[in-house]
């Protein structure tokens, strides 16, 4: 489903309430894929159809249904951030989506994720493990997992997700459609449930990438009830350099050796279009390990830390133990100190390399089934995080892109690359995406 299709749609007659009637068929018809845990529903979803009377056809987002993340607050309806004892019902929705609801587009309901949004994987939830959208026995991809195969089946033009790891891009690349992952505080985050507050960043998935840079238009902006806010304007550029890594990336899982050969592909391809070189990616490793493996996992306990404490056999004993671990026995302020003046020296290096610039590197190395994650969950979840971590760490933006794919098992399986840029050069990633689409 396209804003394309719809408006062709729409122009030959048909209504947003038959698009809805239809979504929610298919909804129900694909319960056991975990993707919801408010499905779509004709009486929540009908005042928002009943104003589209009143508003303007040409809005960017007319009769758009959209899908939510639910640790991102929709008006009256329960936010449960994947834990059924921590849900509350909101009394207004978070401003992004009001932003998107202004611009016409309809909510079609709250979908799953790895609890409290912790883990790249998709399996963490008492709602259920979502299920791949290619191959069910597949991980979906965490923690956006129901908000990207909504958008890869087909139940919605564009979803939300939040990303604080890589949880806009992973299940973008696992489903084949396109994540964007903005600057820190280009989307507000009022009425977003926090993880690691000074990092979290609201996503947008959809199956077309001009799509998600329509959403982008209509959701971004600053915002003065949002601390957390920017005001970082997107010029537009031309990307005419990529880095790629020098050292071949980490490949895992199943199909280590087909997402080795996607790579290698790619940075062949990449060659006849951009300026490419090669360059060392310590610095982006480095910084990865920081976020697990340092004093910032103690400001997701800031955030959820009493709840845990009150509610300890209602949370996932994998996604407790990562929370626990950033109790405070562990780091020490003079901890936090010194991996920020280390963080701000890597800023600044990263900052003079990438001027002008996109860092290309898989999305992801591969992937795991879902019992293969049950049987090993952090080690598994951690090979998700190897080439998203650093991200937000180093205040770049992301745009997970689809490139190709191979065929295993009887079953054509996707791969996808991300494109880095500095935060204030968003413009050149959005170039360089569009370049590169422009051949896939």
């Amino acid at each position: 489903m396209t804003i394309k299709q719809l408006k062709e749609r729409y122009s030959a007659g048909e209504t947003p309430e038959s698009v809805i009637e239809e979504i929610i068929r298919r909804s129900q018809e694909l319960s056991d894929c975990n993707i919801w845990i408010t499905p779509p529903d004709m009486k929540m979803i009908k005042p928002y159809l009943e104003q589209l009377s009143g508003m303007d056809r040409g809005l960017p987002l007319w009769g758009v249904p959209f899908a939510i993340k639910d640790n991102i607050d929709l008006k009256g309806v329960p936010t449960t951030a994947g834990c059924p004892a921590y849900a509350y019902t909101p009394t207004k929705s978070a401003e992004i989506v009001e932003r998107l609801i202004a611009a016409g587009a309809i909510p079609v309901g709250k979908t799953n994720l790895d609890q409290f949004a912790t883990g790249l994987v998709g399996v963490r939830s008492p709602y259920g493990e979502c299920r791949n959208s290619i191959n069910p026995d597949y991980i979906s991809g965490g923690s956006s997992s129901g908000s990207a195969v909504a958008v890869a089946m087909g139940l919605c033009v564009f979803s939300l997700g939040t990303d604080t790891a890589g949880s806009g891009r992973v299940p973008a690349a696992l489903n084949n459609i396109c994540g964007v992952k903005p600057s820190i505080g280009v989307y507000p985050k009022t009425g977003v449930v926090p993880a690691c507050e000074s990092l979290d960043c609201v996503t947008v998935f959809a199956a077309e990438f001009d799509d998600a840079m329509t959403v982008d238009a209509a959701a971004r902006g600053f915002s003065t009830g949002d601390p957390w806010s920017r005001n970082i304007t997107k010029t537009p550029a031309q990307c005419r350099k990529m880095f790629l890594p020098e050292t071949e990336p980490e490949f895992y899982g199943d199909f280590a050796d087909e997402y080795k050969a996607c790579f290698k592909k790619f940075c062949e391809d990449m060659k006849s279009l951009f300026d490419v070189e090669y360059i060392p990616t310590d610095i982006f490793t480095q910084t990865a390990a920081m976020l697990y493996g340092g004093p910032w996992i103690s400001e997701r306990w800031a955030a959820l830390g009493d709840f845990v404490t009150s509610h300890s056999a209602d949370i996932f004993p994998v996604t407790r133990e990562i929370l626990e671990s950033g109790k405070g026995e562990e780091y020490s302020a003079a901890d936090l100190f010194a991996k920020q003046h280390l963080l701000q020296e890597n800023k600044r290096i990263v900052r003079n390399l990438l001027k002008g610039a996109v860092l290309a590197m898989p999305t992801c190395g591969g992937t795991f089934t879902r019992e293969q994650v049950r049987n090993d969950p952090i080690a598994a979840n951690s090979k998700m995080g190897l080439y998203t971590n650093h991200c937000n760490l180093l205040d770049l933006c992301a745009l997970a892109i689809p490139y190709g794919g191979f065929d295993a098992n009887g079953t054509k399986f996707p791969f996808g690359v991300t494109l880095f840029a500095l935060s204030d050069e968003e413009g050149t990633a959005e170039s360089a995406a569009k370049t590169i689409l422009r051949i896939r």
